[in-house]
């Protein structure tokens, strides 16, 4: 604690101790600022020597140099979690209000998902990037170290998140008695790369990289009467 001491004087009228006082107190209190606000949240680790706090769809470094943006996580985002996985984060996206879903459409998806959500539909991950439109060298690299891929690529994989939640919704309602084990996922998976005749004889997989084609798929799922294909 800083004291008054008659013989050294108050060492906050100290010039080069008086700057090191505020540079703390205005670090603190732009930490204190950005934590309440939601901007960002708690600290998740280190990087150069800098204290880093995680938000969704990036990070934000107190102090110290640049660095990748890449997906986090904050109490009440829909960001994805790889520790929770696609299932989880299918229930997160089913629940979401027209605007959390307009929010993470704009910020993107951690490359992570894209691996993630091949694995779960039984798709080749190769495969599974030419059906939203990414590269698969972009898709590779960002799925590594988890960066967040945004615009349409990012976009599109939320739509296939739309759509593994239909057809699990689909299966949640059926009455058919294989429905208990049915793989919502790898059936989505199948369906998509099968010719459908509400979409004039085409398949699923090619309206996928598209906002509008994402749209149309999903009232084609929709309409399936509950345990048809079980």
């Amino acid at each position: 604690m800083l004291t008054h001491d008659k013989k050294i004087g108050n060492p906050l009228k100290r010039p080069e101790i008086a700057l090191k006082v505020k540079r703390r107190a205005s670090l603190k209190f732009r930490k204190a600022q950005v934590i309440a606000s939601g901007e960002i949240g708690g600290p998740v680790g280190m990087t150069a020597g800098s204290l880093v706090y995680g938000r969704a769809g990036g990070m934000v470094k107190i102090k110290g140099h640049p660095f990748k943006k890449v997906a986090g996580t904050t109490h009440g985002d829909l960001a994805y979690d790889p520790g929770e996985g696609v299932v989880e984060f299918i229930e997160k996206i089913r629940a979401a209000t027209p605007m959390q879903l307009v929010d993470v459409e704009r910020k993107g998806v951690g490359g992570r998902l894209l691996k993630d959500i091949a694995l779960q539909m039984k798709i080749p991950a190769g495969r599974f990037f030419d059906i939203i439109g990414v590269p698969k060298a972009t898709a590779e690299k960002k799925a590594s170290s988890n960066e967040v891929i945004a615009g349409a690529g990012g976009q599109a994989a939320l739509g296939m998140v739309r759509l593994l939640g239909i057809a699990q919704s689909i299966v949640d309602k059926s009455t058919a008695a294989e429905a208990a084990d049915f793989d919502a996922a790898k059936w989505l998976g199948q369906w998509i790369e099968r010719p459908q005749p509400a979409l004039g004889g085409k398949k699923p997989a090619e309206f996928l990289d598209t906002p509008t084609g994402i749209e149309v798929v999903s009232r084609v799922l929709g309409a399936i009467e509950s345990g048809v294909y079980l």
